[in-house]
C-alpha cells in the first residue's frame, strides 16, 4: 500500500457511499485508476465491506456493556469452545482476546437492564467453561471514531 491507498481508505471510512467519481476527486486521481485501486484493496482483503453507521440508542439498543470474561481453564479446547459460542450471540458486537487478568472483553448492546439479565442467563451462561463474568456499563460516549489514525509510513 502506498500513500494514495491510505488516502482512499480514509475517505471511504469517512463516507462509504462515495461514488467512484467523488472518491477520485477527493484523492486527486482520475476515475479509472481510483476504481482499480479500490478493487485491489478489496481483493487483498484490506477493504472488507461497506456498512451503515447506525445510532444505537435510536435503534433501540440503549445499553452498552463491557463484559470481562475469565475462563476456568486456559486450554486450546476451552478457548475454542468459548470463541465458537460467542460467535453465535448477536448481542455481542465485539470480542477481544486480552492480555492480563481477563481472558476476553466483549462489547454487548442490549435495549435495557432486563435484556442484559436475559442475555447473561439465557445466552452467555450456556457457554461452558466460564469462571467469571465482570460487567461495566457505559453511561455515555465521549468519542467513537470510524476513521483509523494516521500511521507512520
Amino acid at each position: 500500500m502506498d500513500a494514495k491507498d491510505y488516502q482512499i481508505i480514509k475517505e471511504l471510512q469517512r463516507d462509504g457511499r462515495l461514488t467512484n467519481q467523488e472518491l477520485s476527486e477527493r484523492v486527486n486521481l482520475s476515475p479509472s485508476p481510483c476504481l482499480r485501486r479500490v478493487r485491489n484493496l478489496e481483493k487483498a482483503g484490506i477493504l472488507k465491506g461497506y456498512s451503515a453507521v447506525v445510532d444505537e440508542r435510536a435503534f433501540g439498543l440503549g445499553m452498552t456493556a463491557f463484559v470481562r470474561i475469565t475462563l476456568e481453564r486456559h486450554s486450546g479446547a476451552s478457548a475454542s469452545a468459548f470463541e465458537e459460542g460467542v460467535q453465535r450471540i448477536d448481542e455481542v458486537l465485539d470480542c477481544y482476546v486480552m492480555a492480563g487478568g481477563t481472558d476476553y472483553l466483549l462489547r454487548v448492546l442490549v435495549p435495557d437492564l432486563q435484556s442484559y439479565e436475559r442475555f447473561i442467563r439465557n445466552r452467555l451462561h450456556k457457554i461452558e467453561g466460564i469462571a467469571s463474568i465482570d460487567t461495566g456499563f457505559a453511561y455515555g460516549v465521549v468519542k467513537q471514531a470510524q476513521v483509523f489514525p494516521d500511521i507512520q509510513r
